[in-house]
């Protein structure tokens, strides 16, 4: 399948967590804002990078973000170019069969691409993926896959927005979304935390000095005080310590949103646009 060229891709990190409801909002809220940024960034002419699991879970945000996409292309606004790109890290895609495969890309446009990586994070066609039999990844092969399939998506992206994310029960080096957050540090890409829906966006928005650090909060997971070397200023978003702070601990999905988009359209130059 050929795909139009791509627009500039925003990475998305967002995945449920068990403390939400400390923080007054639900699961549902999650998939709100999950909604309401695909609409808001496709409409604004980004489009958006995921790392997802093609198998179907209870909480699927692949499956929301790819069935936005099919009802956004017919969208009078709508370039044609690459809505969204999903990152599959070898230890994902390399348990399922063909036929799971073909199942999921069936039916899901020009506008949507997935790429599938090795372990070392190089790009696998989709035939070449169809030669190798599944199997069970190990430890090693998560770990590794898993970093590997971030590095990737950071160097195809060029802002990060984080919300939720576990502490406990990750494979890998570290929380899933803690490894993608601080890989666009390190870049010095324009990251948002949303750290209303807890979790792991909500220890690192702590750490970094955002929010008061609280019982609740930040939490004991693996490379936590990694975020200790970073303050407000090295998230690189256009907003200022004050607009942070609020994008950190607001409840309005719609305040969430309003701050992204003025954050991507002061730090990002035309040319990515």
């Amino acid at each position: 399948m050929s795909h139009p060229e791509t627009t500039p891709a925003v990475a998305v990190s967002i995945s449920e967590c068990p403390d939400i409801e400390a923080y007054g909002l639900s699961p549902e809220h999650l998939i709100d804002l999950q909604g309401t940024m695909a609409v808001n960034m496709l409409g604004s002419g980004w489009s958006l990078a995921y790392s997802g699991d093609l198998r179907a879970y209870d909480f699927d945000f692949t499956d929301l973000l790819f069935q936005l996409l099919v009802r956004y292309q017919g969208h009078p606004h709508h370039s044609g170019a690459i809505g969204v790109t999903d990152y599959l890290a070898w230890p994902m895609h390399i348990r399922m069969t063909l036929d799971e495969i073909d199942e999921f890309c069936t039916g899901h446009g020009e506008s949507t691409r997935l790429v599938f990586l090795t372990k070392d994070g190089a790009r696998l066609g989709r035939e070449q993926r169809r030669v190798m039999p599944p199997h069970e990844p190990d430890e090693g092969e998560w770990a590794d896959g898993l970093t590997a399939m971030r590095v990737a998506m950071r160097g195809g992206t060029v802002a990060r927005v984080a919300a939720g994310g576990r502490i406990d029960g990750y494979r890998g080096r570290m929380p899933g979304i803690a490894e993608e957050v601080l890989l666009s540090l390190e870049a010095r890409q324009p990251v948002f935390l949303i750290g209303r829906f807890g979790g792991c966006v909500r220890d690192i928005a702590g750490t970094i000095g955002l929010l008061e650090q609280t019982e609740e909060g930040p939490g004991s997971w693996n490379e936590n005080e990694t975020f200790s070397r970073f303050t407000p200023d090295d998230l690189c978003n256009g907003l200022s310590r004050e607009e942070n702070t609020i994008l950190a601990d607001t409840p309005d999905i719609d305040q969430m949103m309003d701050l992204v988009s003025w954050g991507l359209w002061r730090s990002l130059p035309q040319s990515t646009r």
